[in-house]
């Protein structure tokens, strides 16, 4: 079953944020994957900085403007004065971004509705409407408003929009008269920034197109019944889609912060003080943006852009047709299926430290791409679901790899510790898959010592004495073992089991075995010199070395008693060759296959001052086919190594151990 969870768990997350991509819950929405929208909009204006609109122009009643003119408000004289001759520069269209709910001098407001009249098909004017959330509204809508309602709508049962409960139109007087208006209720999203444009909004039966969208209308030349709705979708503008969201929201491709669109002081528009044309073919928008005169929005790039300036930018958007188009839903819930199980792919049979590798480069590669469709063709893939998937889904694979990891490579420690040296511990401990801890056949060369005559030296000495010799020789001995790397099975009694080649893989290990062997032989000279200087009893031992495939792994009672240890015919032989030294009185005996796999190294004088001696051909106890065995010493330095066969035709049964 453990095997299973690490597939098992990856899939259940990968489906829990399927379900998430599909429901998509507005408080993630609306904080987080905005928040990263926030982030997205920065980078590409790093990267590809998208270029100042041509088309739309902003005239402001700023600073310099109030300061000329006189303090806000203007009367309506002023400003229908100022609407007058921004016309005469020439523009497609005019949006005036300014509420006239409530009626002033009558003699200004008939100027500003004259305004209004004669323009109309080329002026649209702000209308806000009353939102809140449960209240509808009731009742007959006014003539003036109800010329401006959209006509064509398809798919009204997937429309969502905003709904009001009250429109802010003049209530009485000249500017009753009629006029194209167009809403600027936008709503934010909860973290108090507006990302989105509400193209229509409803009230009552009807639905009404915003500012934004009666001007880019009003530029393209177009009449109110080319704007189509398509419920849930977008809306059609004589063929140009507007993708929007299910309440008729299009995201706002900002240009940058507040100023991005070129503006022009007010005063200069009434003082003349701009070139013949200076509006031509354009769409102006005429606002307020000196302090305390406006009402600012909170976007991506800026806390305090005038809403004049968003509009205008939405404006930019139609023309250019430069929309930030959502992914569809089927894309979004791909793209979370194709990282999830990726990620699950690349990571299901690395290690942990492996696995993360992978997943910061899965995680960064979907978060290029993200940006790219983003930067480069204004396509918002979900970023935080894909993120999430992968770095939840990481996060459990990783934890789950170490922990098995470090249960595997404690398991490895115990196991080994007393078997091999630290170094080689820690490499398994690296590389679990180099000690299977079940039975594998390998092509190993093995080691025994045995010290002659120790019975007889046992019976002759105190058990301390005995013990604390053996001791002494096996200790030396071991760190020789390790020295050359080897792995030390076991001791028995004062027989020593050494092989090379397991539990990690060494092509050397006849040579390994053979350096070993000669070292162990000058340490015990070494031994028999102090013992003699101690006036102790001096120990010999003999050694045989065989090479060949046997099998290696635990071996022995689970849960109760388990060695890493080696068996087969090849290592049944080589203790039967280590019991032939005293035979042959010599220290260290070869096989013929430990021969063959040393032969080019001796030859070579890779092993120097070396003499390989052929001494019989045998048949031990146990086996049916005769084997070459040889004798090995070191020789003088500076002398050749040599190596010589034994006589073919001579064969010896040796039927002892």
């Amino acid at each position: 079953m453990s095997g299973k969870i690490i597939i098992i768990v990856p899939l259940l997350i990968t489906l829990a944020f399927v379900w998430l991509t599909i429901i998509n819950p507005s408080v993630i929405d609306e904080y987080v994957e905005a928040l990263f929208v926030d982030y997205r909009f920065k980078i590409r204006n790093l990267i590809s900085p998208p270029p100042i609109p041509a088309d739309v122009q902003l005239v402001l009643i700023d600073e310099p403007s109030i300061k000329e003119y006189g303090g806000w408000q203007w009367d309506r004289k002023l400003q229908a004065e100022l609407v007058e001759k921004v016309f005469r520069y020439g523009p497609k269209a005019v949006a005036l971004d300014i509420f006239y709910s409530d009626p002033k001098d009558p003699e200004y407001d008939r100027a500003l509705a004259d305004v209004f009249s004669r323009y109309k098909d080329r002026l649209v004017v702000a209308l806000t409407f009353g939102v809140k959330e449960g209240k509808k509204f009731e009742g007959e809508i006014e003539d003036v408003l109800y010329d401006n309602a959209i006509r064509k709508i398809e798919n009204q049962s997937f429309l969502n929009a905003y709904e009001a409960y009250k429109v802010f139109l003049p209530e009485e007087g000249p500017l009753t008269g009629p006029a194209t208006y167009g809403h600027v209720v936008s709503p934010p999203d909860r973290d108090g920034k507006l990302r989105k444009e509400s193209l229509y909004i409803k009230y009552g039966d009807e639905y009404f197109p915003s500012l934004a969208l009666q001007a880019a209308r009003i530029y393209k030349g177009l009449p109110l019944d080319s704007i189509k709705i398509i419920g849930g979708a977008g809306v059609e503008l004589d063929g140009l889609f507007i993708p929007t969201d299910k309440f008729g929201r299009v995201d706002v491709n900002y240009i940058g912060k507040q100023g991005s669109i070129t503006s022009i002081h007010a005063s200069d528009v009434l003082s003349g003080r701009l070139p013949e044309g200076a509006f031509r073919d354009k769409v102006v928008f005429i606002g307020t943006s000196a302090i305390a005169t406006f009402d600012t929005k909170i976007t991506p790039f800026s806390a305090i852009m005038p809403g004049v300036e968003k509009n205008a930018t939405v404006v930019s958007n139609i023309i250019k047709r430069n929309f930030i188009t959502p992914a569809p839903d089927y894309v979004n819930v791909l793209v979370v299926i194709v990282v999830g199980i990726l990620g699950l792919l690349m990571s299901i049979k690395q290690s942990a430290v492996r696995s993360f590798n992978w997943y910061v480069i899965l995680t960064l590669s979907v978060m290029a791409a993200n940006q790219f469709l983003f930067s480069f063709h204004g396509v918002r893939v979900n970023y935080i679901y894909p993120i999430y998937t992968l770095m939840t889904e990481g996060t459990f694979i990783i934890s789950y790899r170490y922990f098995i990891e470090e249960k595997s490579a404690r398991h490895v420690r115990k196991i080994f510790s007393s078997y091999v040296t630290e170094r080689v511990v820690n490499e398994l401990m690296k590389n679990p898959d180099m000690a299977r801890l079940g039975g594998e056949r390998r092509d190993i060369t093995v080691l025994f010592s045995d010290i002659r005559g120790f019975t007889t030296f046992s019976e002759k000495h105190s058990p301390e004495e005995v013990v604390h010799m053996l001791n002494e020789y096996l200790a030396e001995m071991t760190d020789v073992i390790f020295r050359w790397e080897g792995t030390l099975d076991k001791f028995v009694g004062d027989e020593i089991l050494a092989f090379w080649g397991a539990p990690m893989r060494q092509d050397n290990h006849a040579e390994l075995a053979l350096r070993c062997a000669l070292n162990m032989s000058q340490e015990l000279d070494d031994l028999q010199r102090k013992w003699q200087a101690e006036g102790k009893p001096v120990l010999n031992a003999g050694i045989g070395i065989n090479s060949g495939e046997v099998i290696v792994g635990n071996i022995g009672a689970e849960g109760k008693k388990m060695d890493y240890t080696v068996i087969g015919d090849h290592v049944n032989l080589g203790a039967r060759v280590e019991g032939l030294t005293k035979k042959y009185n010599t220290r260290i005996l070869i096989t013929e296959f430990t021969k063959n796999r040393i032969k080019d190294l001796v030859t070579s004088g890779a092993i120097s001052h070396l003499s390989v001696k052929g001494l019989e051909r045998v048949i031990v106890k146990g086996k049916e086919q005769p084997i070459s065995i040889y004798e090995v010493k070191s020789l003088d330095h500076g002398s050749e190594s040599t190596i010589t066969e034994p006589e073919k035709d001579k064969i010896v049964r040796h039927r002892e151990k």
